[in-house]
């Protein structure tokens, strides 16, 4: 268990300092770039993105999940990865130009032909990355990402000051691609082959015709407000739905993807052990719940002044966005850990299935909501997300024997600890006008009444906090 303790303390530090690097980058180019140039950026990132879902073909899933792993896998999981990125390469550069027709932006096919670059150079780290999270090394996995995120920051920043408008945005991509290659190359596990084969390469398509169908539907889902947005309202409502998604995605940035990392091997190594992972999950759900929970509240509460804090006032039009989705993020939280126990319990069909139904429901009712304005698109995404939250549960009960009450059980004092916490930003919202003082004062406020929950309701997250205070006392009193 110690062993797990580390590499989430080392996930978590991977993660708050890409979130560091990634937030101090928005902010400078929100201020760089308008609102028009960023919702180019976004359209073809988002077209992208789709193909994104497919790039390796569910091999970084397969190689973290198998439950034996040798080389001959390894080359056929090397081999099923390339055929993809580079097909995908070229399809990619091949509809660059039909989709600037499509979306009348002309500047849109350099963006989509440049973002092609990076499905070149992208499967030469994938593989490290998916074998190093296999063995738990994630400093390894830090070291690489973090020069990832450094350098396109840098670049990105750089151009941008120089008139490269929306290119900067794509040119900062496919430099960070470059260098994690580098950075990579002396981290490579043993034993990892140079070369790929078909030798095998049955059993990574067969998993990953289902992993990847499921990644692919969902990343369609997640993309259909910018593409809907992009083709009936224009590249500036793009810009301005992305900045209320950018800070409700704060705390995926923040813990969803630095737990998730570590979570899929550990439920992966459970279910190789013959464990029960319930437990487990469960005491994930309430540690994500507990964090979740207050953040959105803090953020729902004062939207307008965290928007102009982080992007300046040029942005407030995305405020009510926020108010409106953050209640269906909230609730997602409960649910959103539940693919990787699917998968690494082996019911990625059933995780295929689930995806391509909430995707459905979402779609349904994001296409006539788009007509009406963004407020109606943000109320259709709450709609998307109950709906999926819904089948989760379902699916959970069935594949799991996790059932509703086990949830709620599970975070129950999560509510309680929100509730507490949310005192200080009402009262800042309440007594304050909307500003940097007020968020700064809600914040300093509600961290010390989190702390006060966690223990007061004898929260799960008591006992880690507690394990790392005597740790900290051990070492001062060395």
């Amino acid at each position: 268990m110690s062993a797990a303790r580390r590499s989430l303390l080392v996930s978590f530090g991977e993660r708050y300092t890409a979130l560091l690097i990634g937030t101090a980058g928005t902010m400078i180019i929100a201020r760089l770039l308008p609102p028009a140039e960023i919702g180019v950026f976004s359209i073809g990132a988002v077209l992208v993105g789709l193909a994104q879902a497919l790039r390796d073909f569910g091999v970084g899933q397969y190689v973290v999940s198998a439950p034996a792993l040798e080389r001959a896998q390894l080359r056929a999981a090397l081999g099923v990865s390339l055929l993809a990125a580079w097909s995908l390469a070229a399809l990619v550069a091949v509809l660059a130009a039909p989709m600037a027709v499509f979306y009348g932006e002309p500047r849109l096919q350099d963006v989509m032909r440049l973002l092609a670059i990076n499905f070149v150079l992208v499967p030469f780290t994938s593989l490290t990355l998916s074998c190093l999270r296999r063995q738990l090394r994630m400093s390894a996995i830090y070291l690489i990402n973090t020069s990832h995120s450094l350098t396109q920051l840098t670049c990105t920043v750089w151009l941008a000051t120089r008139g490269f408008g929306c290119l900067s945005l794509a040119w900062g991509t496919v430099a960070a691609a470059m260098v994690a290659i580098v950075v990579s190359l002396p981290l490579r596990p043993a034993g990892l082959p140079w070369l790929p084969s078909w030798r095998g390469a049955r059993a990574v398509l067969e998993f990953g015709m289902y992993a990847t169908g499921g990644n692919l539907i969902d990343e369609a889902g997640v993309a259909a407000p910018d593409l809907v947005i992009g083709k009936l309202l224009g590249p500036e409502s793009v810009a301005m739905f992305g900045k209320a998604q950018a800070l409700l995605n704060l705390f995926n940035q923040a813990v969803t993807s630095a737990i998730s990392p570590v979570l899929l091997p550990l439920f992966a190594a459970d279910a190789r052990a013959g464990r029960d992972p319930r437990h487990g999950y469960l005491t994930t759900v309430a540690c994500v719940t507990a964090v979740a929970w207050p953040f959105f509240t803090l953020l729902g509460l004062l939207a307008l002044p965290v928007l102009r804090l982080v992007y300046g006032e040029q942005w407030d039009s995305a405020a009510p966005l926020i108010r409106i989705m953050c209640c269906s993020a909230a609730l997602y939280s409960m649910f959103s850990m539940a693919r990787y126990l699917f998968i690494a319990t082996g019911h990625v069909r059933d995780q295929a299935r689930l995806d391509t139904w909430a995707v459905a429901v979402r779609v349904g009712v994001l296409v006539p909501a788009a007509g009406l304005g963004l407020r109606w698109v943000a109320g259709a995404v709450v709609v998307g997300a109950v709906f999926r939250c819904w089948l989760t549960a379902r699916y959970l009960a069935r594949l799991a024997c996790v059932d509703v009450t086990a949830l709620a059980r599970a975070v129950a004092r999560s509510g309680g600890l929100t509730a507490l916490t949310a005192l200080a930003p009402a009262a800042a919202l309440m007594s304050m006008r909307p500003g940097t003082a007020q968020v700064l004062a809600a914040v300093a406020g509600a961290i010390p009444l989190w702390f006060a929950g966690v223990v007061l309701f004898r929260h799960p997250l008591a006992e880690e906090l507690e394990l790392a205070w005597r740790k900290v006392r051990r070492r001062d009193a060395v």
